[in-house]
């Protein structure tokens, strides 16, 4: 029985996996370049899918339930797309006596997703977080990468208005 120890074919002909490829040779392809090699398919693709996981678990040579379980354990990974806009609420204490309960709810009663889900369409994801640092300005949201503070869920309603409407 021989065993056939190839490079394996990347899951597209997408040139992006060139980027991955260069980070695993540059890490000896050895299993523990696992999580810096998802970090680069996250860069470079958005998310992590199955074939994804799949590739760089053969490549490296780990079981494929060990790419899954560093990719769902870190909350850096994400096994979905994200949405064209991101909406993060921050959960931390001042945050959450200021109103994010409220302004989560908001976001949940209006796009009909809960957190860590992305609006049908595509249009928003929308995430939590332990805390953005923004204790002054409570409640915070970042919006896109913007930390915006002391939002209301009016300020939130006339956001989402704004990226759910069709010429966004």
């Amino acid at each position: 029985m021989t065993t056939d120890f190839s490079k394996p074919t990347p899951p597209s002909a997408d040139k992006r996996w060139r980027l991955v490829d260069a980070t695993m040779r540059r890490l000896g392809n050895h299993s523990r370049g696992l999580i810096e090699t998802l970090h680069t398919v996250q860069e470079t693709f958005g998310y992590l899918d199955e074939e994804a996981l799949r590739y760089v678990a053969i490549s490296l040579r780990v079981p494929l339930s060990r790419a899954y379980g560093v990719a769902t354990f870190y909350h850096f990974f994400t096994l979905k797309p994200a949405g064209e806009h991101t909406c993060v609420v921050c959960m931390g204490t001042a945050c959450y006596i200021k109103g994010a309960p409220q302004l989560l709810s908001a976001l949940q009663h209006d796009l009909e997703i809960k957190p860590g889900e992305t609006t049908a369409d595509g249009k928003v994801s929308v995430l939590t977080a332990r805390c953005l640092g923004s204790c002054g300005l409570a409640p915070a949201v970042v919006y896109d990468h913007d930390v915006a503070g002391k939002v209301s869920p009016t300020d939130l309603r006339e956001r989402l208005k704004k990226w759910t409407r069709n010429d966004s």
